[in-house]
């Protein structure tokens, strides 16, 4: 007996893992659409890597909805067309191809936070818990009938890159387990209207990384740890320009907000109601991370501090 095929579209870490589950079930890959790989994205084994050593062939896709990529999986007949963290919204026409269905591995646990950079979402409004999500595509963005879900606990100094690892791994672990069913038509569907509202979460713009004084440090804390390296991290702006706050933790130690103060223990940064400690700063391609030069390295830029 032939083994089921599929065409995969994937990125990131999670991509990758995704893309592991299907082989270890014994899916023959027919070809992959990804994307090269970022100069700030070199964190993770992208999916083009794991498809060259198994002699699958890979196609960067800068345009996958064109014609030409359309007639080329409706030529290779596939059982299955699946999505893992792809960047582009895949057209119906593609979803009528595949003989046993298209898929889509959504990082959340739908339908709370559907569209762009869940992960990154999750931890800004403070989620205690997030998931994983694989479902039916449909015209709409994570839209279609749920197939399996895997839950994720967010510690409470969880960053974007520790949540991103955990959702890989159960991610490889959700692929892999659901293929039986999805291929003998015994897997459970789950409509997302049964399951509560759903809410929507649009791509990151860099203002969205903005810190604020007048947020609480919980608020400050989660918008940091949402986009800690290697994402751009958040930031403020100062009279002596943009300041990246790379990590800070919250304090006891008291700061009127919006002043820096400058302690024995390192530097806090005070919002509405308390403080953060401050454990690396970046401005530019100036960068400070030993908090005992945090002091200086502002005097030197002229921003206003308080000093014990």
């Amino acid at each position: 007996m032939s083994k089921p095929t599929a065409v995969v579209c994937a990125y990131s870490s999670v991509g990758t893992a995704a893309l592991e589950g299907l082989l270890e079930a014994g899916i023959e890959v027919l070809v992959l659409y990804t994307y090269a790989q970022g100069a700030d994205e070199h964190w993770f084994i992208p999916p083009a890597v794991v498809a060259q050593a198994r002699g699958i062939p890979v196609h960067m896709a800068p345009a996958f909805n064109d014609d030409a990529v359309y007639g080329a999986i409706r030529e290779l007949q596939p059982d299955f067309l699946f999505s893992f963290y792809f960047r582009e919204m895949i057209q119906a026409r593609f979803l009528e191809i595949p003989r046993l269905g298209a898929y889509n591995l959504h990082g959340s646990l739908l339908p709370k936070y559907r569209g762009r950079a869940p992960i990154n979402w999750v931890l800004v409004k403070g989620e205690t818990e997030t998931g994983i999500t694989l479902h039916a595509m449909t015209p709409k963005p994570d839209d279609g009938q749920i197939l399996a879900q895997a839950r994720l606990p967010i510690a409470w100094d969880e960053t974007a890159l520790s949540l991103t690892a955990k959702a890989a791994d159960a991610g490889r672990t959700l692929m892999s387990g659901s293929l039986p069913g999805l291929m003998d038509g015994s897997i459970p569907r789950i409509d997302q209207k049964t399951l509560g509202p759903s809410t929507y979460f649009g791509g990151r713009k860099p203002a969205d990384s903005r810190l604020d004084f007048a947020m609480t440090t919980g608020e400050a804390f989660n918008q940091i740890r949402a986009v800690a390296d290697p994402w751009p991290n958040a930031f403020l702006e100062t009279p002596a320009g943009i300041l990246k706050v790379a990590w800070a933790l919250p304090s006891d130690e008291p700061c009127p907000p919006g002043r820096f103060r400058a302690t024995r223990e390192g530097l806090l940064l005070g919002f509405a109601d308390g403080a953060l400690r401050l454990h690396a700063l970046r401005r530019g391609d100036l960068r400070s991370e030993r908090p005992s030069d945090h002091a200086q390295w502002l005097a030197e830029l002229g921003i206003p501090r308080d000093l014990d």
